[in-house]
């Protein structure tokens, strides 16, 4: 008998006199139970809890809002299906930041990430339960990798694909799809619970609301 084969004999052995395993309730919430207006006013309570800067504006104040976040910005990065409107207000003179696509034809370097000011991605849906933005690397949001590597995250979500809880974005999302869950800026905390921001991830998030 090999090493494998004994240790599950072993196994086996002391899991056949064991009880079989309860059934696990599943009568947890799978729906809103909120208005719309409700669900975004939740999120960005959440969102601003978790250091988050959240901006709420009409869609068609989209373009001019990311102008206004992205002043300053020497260089940034978007994914390849990023609407082009959304970034229709950027100044056409040399004050505009330089513009990275990524693209599957032509994905960027991690160096090449880790040099851009920001990177400004859509989402797939968000929990207002919970504070998650989630993304599943759709054109809009691009490689899991632009929205870990850069020092800020700029999210374009719609009010739309805002849902209050958890279940309700599973059954939105395709499993099978590379996802990243984001609930505020990336921190975490050393042994004293000292709080440091930036160290798997963006130092910091900006989430801009279509509304």
């Amino acid at each position: 008998m090999s090493a494998r084969e004994d240790v599950l004999s072993r196994i086996r052995s002391a899991l056949r006199d064991s009880p079989a395993a309860p059934e696990i309730p599943r009568n947890y919430r799978r729906e809103s139970s909120m208005t719309p207006e409700q669900r975004l006013e939740q999120l960005v309570e959440r969102l601003m809890d978790y250091k988050a800067t959240v901006f709420a504006v009409p869609a068609a104040g989209a373009a001019a809002k990311l102008a206004e976040l992205l002043a300053g910005s020497a260089s940034i990065v978007v994914p390849h299906g990023l609407p082009r409107e959304w970034l229709s207000a950027l100044p056409s003179d040399g004050g505009a930041p330089v513009r990275h696509v990524d693209s599957p034809g032509q994905p960027l370097t991690v160096a090449e990430l880790d040099a851009v000011d920001a990177v400004v991605t859509g989402a797939a849906v968000a929990v207002s339960e919970t504070g998650t933005i989630m993304l599943d690397g759709s054109p809009s949001q691009g490689r899991r990798i632009i929205s870990l590597v850069p020092d800020r995250h700029i999210v374009v979500l719609r009010a739309a694909d805002i849902v209050e809880v958890l279940p309700e974005a599973i059954a939105l999302l395709d499993a099978t799809r590379p996802q990243t869950w984001i609930s505020g800026p990336s921190a975490t905390s050393d042994i004293e619970l000292e709080r440091v921001e930036g160290v798997h991830g963006p130092r910091t998030l900006d989430v801009l609301i279509l509304r």
